[in-house]
């Protein structure tokens, strides 16, 4: 699968540094290695979109994906972030459906692409591999179901903070305590399940009560007692 703002990748990647990979015998690291293809993609690349078929699964070496689905409207509610060391695109693969969401670059990306059936055969042979990948998945079902529930329960006050948090959890924080990833307010309001406008009113009213700084698209924490609070999040 291959996008029109790829090049090729072409220095070796080690599968057995990431932790999907680290029960795969000499065999099968020559299998992958051999069937692999390895790309690098620019921010706003997308990787595949919703309702495509996917014939393959995506090793990301580093950079970060946000992947989404498209209301009706056009509008992008994004389900989750991938980074160095995720697969995204499997679930498509093993269910042989098509893809149920938009996988698009916001930061510069290397990316590993084996077919399907070297998926298929590690499952069947190497059940450390089978049990690392229904982790996976049962961590992606945990985390929808929990969106559910927010968008059902919390006000988006609160889910924003949790956002905040959430965040801060996926991508750490800097020496100074800002988060290292930037997002447009458009993004972050897709995450919270919002409008752009609520998203900008809120953050200066965090920023006002001192919860957070911001620096165009850089944010920084002040207090993160406070926002766990805010978000009733439990920690």
């Amino acid at each position: 699968m291959k996008n029109v703002q790829s090049v090729p990748y072409n220095e070796p990647v080690d599968l057995r540094a990431f932790e999907i990979f680290k029960g795969l015998s000499e065999e099968e690291v020559e299998t992958v290695n051999q069937s692999m293809t390895s790309t690098v993609h620019k921010r706003g690349s997308t990787i595949y979109h919703e309702g495509s078929r996917i014939n393959g699964t995506f090793l990301v070496v580093e950079g970060i994906l946000k992947v989404f689905k498209t209301g009706f409207d056009g509008k992008e509610q994004i389900i989750r972030f991938a980074k160095g060391g995720d697969l995204i695109g499997f679930r498509s693969v093993i269910s042989d459906e098509l893809a149920c969401s938009t996988t698009k670059v916001i930061q510069d990306t290397i990316l590993c692409y084996f077919p399907g059936e070297v998926l298929a055969s590690l499952l069947k042979s190497n059940p450390m591999f089978s049990m690392g990948l229904m982790k996976l998945t049962c961590k992606e079902l945990g985390e929808s179901n929990k969106f559910l529930t927010d968008i059902a329960q919390k006000t988006v006050r609160e889910r924003l903070a949790e956002v905040l948090l959430l965040l801060m959890d996926t991508f750490e924080l800097d020496q100074d305590h800002t988060l290292q990833i930037s997002l447009t307010r458009e993004e972050l309001a897709n995450m919270v399940g919002t409008a752009t406008e609520s998203v900008i009113r809120l953050l200066s009213e965090f920023k006002t009560d001192k919860l957070i700084e911001l620096n165009g698209r850089k944010i920084k924490l002040l207090n993160i007692p406070k926002l766990i609070k805010i978000g009733n999040v439990y920690v």
